[in-house]
């Protein structure tokens, strides 16, 4: 019981860093035609911001894969919290003629979110027994779009009352540094795993060496479809965090006629943001909590036996893609004829994305075996962060830009441009919804083939007791040792 409170204690610590983490994300969306007035920059540099932040966290994902693997998890997420509390902080004493110093210390922010993001899932599956990890990880996951939603609230109306984006940016780093503090004194690192002896299912080896991980993890065609249908995803919910408040406000200027950006008054730029912040906290909370409800009416048959199907998560999390691809479409090609069909829609999209935050990592779960699981969730953020939102944001900016230059500059082009560019979302989602159906079709081979590789692994090591015991006993009766003047 004592080791059971101290792991709810630190769930709640790990859950308060990448809650603040997820909130210095999109600080910056939340004020980024702001920072574009103040750097001087277009659309494609505004949606290089993202992309470089997410070099470092692509570059650092597989390197902090490696050490948590083989390493102590908390001193490998105590050295990334250092890091990106440093950047956040410098990133905003950046003069506006130092656009490129500023890209450089907002890359290296990543670092912190990726020694956490790949370490955290893997603690807590070493914490929790099957049984309760999925309800754990739905709440760990929560912090993902309550983080979001508060950092274009924060941001947006910290700038509104200060007159000045930094200060929206450097609320995070006061809260970070508490969360380290937290980090240091209240979190254990658990053995790894434990979850799994509790259960039966396993002895954990050794850790291999690092090629023969990701041979074994790219010869699960699970593993690999999973991490392509979460890509595209990923590409959808990053640009869409990123450009969507621009969009909207950049059609609202249009719709009332204004020939400016800048006339559109600064309480509806304020407006825009909370009401985009508590949709993305209240939907997402909404789409992880109807995502893990389908997956359990599921995985246990509540809706009747018929349904009843070890598929769950991956059906759950295709189910959510699919509902999101019709309401992006109708946001991007209608959104303009009204504010409340945008944010009705925006909504729904929102809802669907958030369903398999936390289905994907117990997916991974029953078909990783636990010495490489840390390897194998660095490179599911790796790739998707790659093709996904550090590229997405980038890409629709780019494109925007393009459509633009033909064009004079005026809210009604600013909005289309992107608008027009941004109908690549639901094409992606189409796509993620087609990838995880894929993967519920073959999930069950692999999970079998982990089951029979854990149980192997269980009996090897109950053998190789048995011998050392019969060594023991061998040893201890050989007449020339006089067994007599030794005790066991």
């Amino acid at each position: 019981m004592v080791n059971e409170k101290k792991d709810y204690v630190s769930v709640v610590v790990l859950f308060i860093v990448n809650l603040i983490n997820n909130v210095d994300r999109y600080t910056i969306a939340g004020v980024l035609p702001q920072v574009q007035q103040y750097y001087k920059i277009n659309d494609s540099m505004g949606g290089m911001i993202q992309t470089v932040f997410l070099i470092s966290f692509m570059i650092g994902s597989p390197i902090c894969g490696f050490l948590g693997d083989r390493f102590n998890r908390k001193y490998v997420m105590l050295g990334g919290m250092i890091i990106w509390l440093i950047c956040v902080c410098a990133s905003t004493f950046i003069p506006g003629n130092m656009f490129p110093l500023f890209l450089g210390i907002r890359c290296l922010v990543g670092i912190g979110e990726a020694s956490y993001v790949n370490i955290c899932p893997t603690m807590i599956s070493d914490m929790f027994t099957t049984d309760k990890r999925t309800r754990v990880y739905m709440l760990f996951y929560l912090a993902v779009p309550v983080g979001s939603g508060i950092g274009y609230i924060v941001s947006s109306n910290v700038e509104s009352l200060t007159k000045s984006w930094q200060w929206g940016v450097r609320v995070t780093g006061v809260a970070g540094l508490a969360a380290l503090a937290a980090l240091i004194l209240l979190v254990e690192e658990p053995e790894r795993g434990a979850a799994e002896r509790l259960e039966g299912k396993s002895s954990v080896r050794k850790s291999t060496s690092y090629w023969k991980d990701l041979k074994t993890l790219l010869k699960c065609p699970t593993y690999v479809v999973t991490t392509f249908a979460y890509t595209t995803l990923v590409f959808v919910s990053g640009t869409l965090t990123w450009w969507m408040p621009t969009i909207i406000e950049y059609s609202v200027a249009w719709a009332r006629g204004y020939s400016s950006f800048d006339e559109l008054p600064k309480e509806f730029k304020n407006e825009t943001g909370i009401i985009f912040g508590l949709l993305t906290t209240a939907g997402g909370i909404v789409g992880v909590l109807l995502g893990n409800l389908l997956a359990q009416c599921l995985l246990y048959g509540w809706l009747g036996p018929w349904c009843k199907t070890k598929r769950a998560h991956l059906i759950a999390a295709g189910c959510g893609a699919l509902i999101s691809a019709p309401s992006l479409f109708i946001v991007f090609m209608f959104g303009y004829k009204s504010e409340l069909l945008t944010w009705v829609m925006v909504a729904i999209a929102i809802i669907g994305l958030c369903f398999n935050w936390s289905l994907n990592v117990e997916v991974f779960n029953q078909i990783i075996a636990p010495e490489r699981r840390s390897t194998a969730f660095s490179y599911v953020t790796m790739i998707s962060h790659l093709l996904g939102d550090a590229s997405g944001p980038y890409i629709i900016g780019s494109i925007s830009d393009t459509i633009k230059s033909n064009h004079i500059d005026s809210p009604e082009w600013n909005y289309k441009s992107l608008a027009y560019a941004s109908m690549l979302a639901p094409c992606m989602m189409v796509l993620s919804t087609i990838l995880y159906f894929l993967a519920a079709l073959i999930f069950v081979r692999d999970a079998k083939k982990l089951e029979r590789e854990m149980k192997a692994n269980r009996i090897d090591d109950e053998d190789n007791s048995k011998r050392e015991i019969c060594s023991i006993a061998v040893w201890a009766s050989d007449d020339d040792l006089n067994p007599k003047s030794y005790k066991f």
